[in-house]
Parts: structure tokens; C-alpha cells; sequence
């Protein structure tokens, strides 16, 4: 069995500056989501509703946020999104309640309680595969959708090599702390500084009193991921990908992500022909989204599934 350690965040922690939430209740009466709003909303602007990795937080938009600021769309509804067992949300009770069809569930819970009818969805890996769900289940309430290393399944390379870097760091105490995230990130945003690879580490752990990286989530979930092997073979599941023909598709895969191999993602392109795809060079998952054309790219996405019928350009 797990021994649980009482999961806390600094209230100061920097990864969330800027980024209050309110704690909206789920469907168990006891547990509650986190939940950052900001834009404005109104008639004809579907929020923007942002979900991010399998064990990570709304702090991974951080970089997205920043530059939308200096965008046309810069008062954008958005909603990000964090499920139970990551960021400030609850814990689940149980291990096994850690699923995607409760994150589903969640969602759902979530935007029947801010009133949201359709919206648009972004959705970085496990993010996006709960969009799909979503699509799945409310057809109608999806405006158009952006997928980041997401698919219709998980490349269990990535899912092992989580697994053992998170028991490094467990193990990590002073020093090492700092120097052994900056190996691990190094690999994945190799054009970083150590300050900027220091920043991104503190986006999934904190520091605890003794030196030790405290993590910013239910170490269960990480627990849940024994299962996998590194040559695991995984079955994609190219219903679910296909719940979102229902509405505009945009597709981001980094160059150097370990979540979603090249060949399903070509096969993704192959299945929308209508989607906009696009490589992010340099990194790899999470898509930090801190350069302009990234986020531009956005952007003209949602100015073109939200113009009126008679306004939008042919493709």
C-alpha cells in the first residue's frame, strides 16, 4: 500500500502568480476541482477551456497566458482547469478512482456549474484525450478543439520514463534537488537557462522544509502507472479521436515529446485533412507555448471558428 503524505501548496508558490482559483464541488459532494477564470464573457465568445497533462496543472499555460495578453483576443473567456489529485484541487478518496471517466465527469461537473454551454477545448496530453471524451458524450457542446501531444493513445515510453523520474526526484534531497531537475528538463527544453528549467520544475513540486521536492500532486496517480512496460505495445483508440469531427480541429506535436509517437500523429493528419497541424521545435511535453507565432496560431483558430457563417474564409 501507498503511504499518502498530506499534499500541500504554499499559498505563495510562484508557480501560480497570477492564477487564483476558485474550488468548484464535483459530483461526490466532498471533492472539489480548481478552477482559474478570467476574460469576458458574453454571446458568440465559446470560452477558451484549457486542460492540461495526466499529473500536471493550469501552471502549464502560464506562458499561453502571457502572450494572449498582447493578442486581439487578449480578454478571451478562458477556464483552466485542475482535476482532483493535481494543483490546488482535491485528492480522490480511492487510488482507483483515478480514471479518465472520472476527469470526464469532472469536467462536465465543472462547466455545468459556470453556466458553459459550448466551448472551445485545449487539451495538452491527458488533457486532450478528456476532450475527446467530452466530444463524445456532448457532440453539440464542442466550438472546435486543440490538441498538444495528444492522441488517441499515450506512447507508453513516455508514461515509464514519468514514472522513473518521478522516484529520482523523490529520492533528490539540497543540491540535487535543483541539479537533477535541470538534467531531467534539460532533455526536453534543451534551448532553456537554468533559471527558466528552474521555474518549470516548480510548476510540478515545491520545496519542502528538509530540502526534498515535495510533489504539486496525488503521488497515486504516478502509483497507477505500474502497469506499463517501456516496450508496452498500446492499442490506440481511434473512436475516441474521431468523436471530434464534430467540430474545427487544431493538432500541435513537439519535436521532442515522448507521449505521442510521429506515426499516430501522421495518421491523426490523415484522418482531418480539414485540421491545421504543426510541429513545435525545440521542446518537448509540455508545449510551453512561450513564443508568439505558437500562440498566434491560436488565436486565428478561434477568430475563424467564431466568425459568423458568411465571414469565414473557405479552406
Amino acid at each position: 500500500m501507498l503511504l499518502r503524505r498530506h499534499r500541500t501548496t504554499p499559498a505563495d508558490h510562484p508557480a501560480f502568480a497570477g492564477l487564483d482559483v476558485t474550488r468548484v464541488p464535483l459530483h461526490d459532494g466532498k471533492t472539489h476541482a480548481a478552477v482559474h477564470i478570467r476574460g469576458k464573457f458574453e454571446p458568440g465568445r465559446p470560452p477558451l477551456v484549457c486542460l492540461a497533462g495526466y499529473h500536471r496543472n493550469m501552471a502549464d499555460f502560464s506562458g499561453f497566458l502571457d502572450i494572449l495578453q498582447k493578442t486581439k483576443l487578449a480578454d478571451w473567456p478562458l477556464i483552466l482547469v485542475d482535476f482532483p489529485g493535481r494543483g490546488r484541487a482535491d485528492d480522490r478518496s480511492k487510488i482507483e478512482d483515478y480514471n479518465s471517466l472520472n476527469d470526464v465527469r469532472d469536467l462536465e461537473d465543472v462547466l455545468a456549474s459556470l453556466g458553459i454551454g459550448r466551448a472551445i477545448f485545449f487539451g495538452q496530453g491527458h488533457g486532450g484525450q478528456i476532450a475527446m471524451l467530452y466530444a463524445g458524450r456532448h457532440p453539440t457542446l464542442i466550438a472546435g478543439t486543440v490538441l498538444v501531444d495528444a492522441g488517441p493513445v499515450t506512447d507508453s515510453r513516455g508514461l515509464v520514463r514519468l514514472r522513473s523520474n518521478i522516484a529520482h526526484i523523490a529520492s533528490w534531497q539540497g543540491q540535487a534537488v535543483s541539479s537533477g531537475f535541470r538534467r531531467i528538463l534539460g532533455g526536453d527544453y534543451p534551448e532553456l537557462s537554468e533559471i527558466a528549467l528552474d521555474s518549470l520544475a516548480k510548476r510540478t513540486h515545491s520545496t519542502g522544509k528538509k530540502g526534498r521536492a515535495l510533489p504539486i500532486f496525488d503521488e497515486r496517480l504516478i502509483k497507477r502507472l505500474d502497469q506499463f512496460d517501456f516496450d508496452d505495445i498500446l492499442v490506440p483508440q481511434w473512436q475516441l479521436f474521431d468523436t471530434l469531427q464534430c467540430a474545427p480541429l487544431l493538432i500541435f506535436r513537439t519535436q521532442l515529446t515522448d507521449l505521442l509517437r510521429r506515426e499516430i500523429y501522421e495518421e491523426m493528419v490523415r484522418r482531418r485533412p480539414d485540421a491545421t497541424a504543426l510541429t513545435i521545435s525545440g521542446q518537448g511535453s509540455p508545449a510551453l507555448f512561450e513564443h508568439f507565432e505558437e500562440v498566434e496560431t491560436i488565436v486565428s483558430f478561434i477568430s475563424q471558428i467564431t466568425q459568423p457563417p458568411s465571414t469565414r474564409t473557405r479552406r
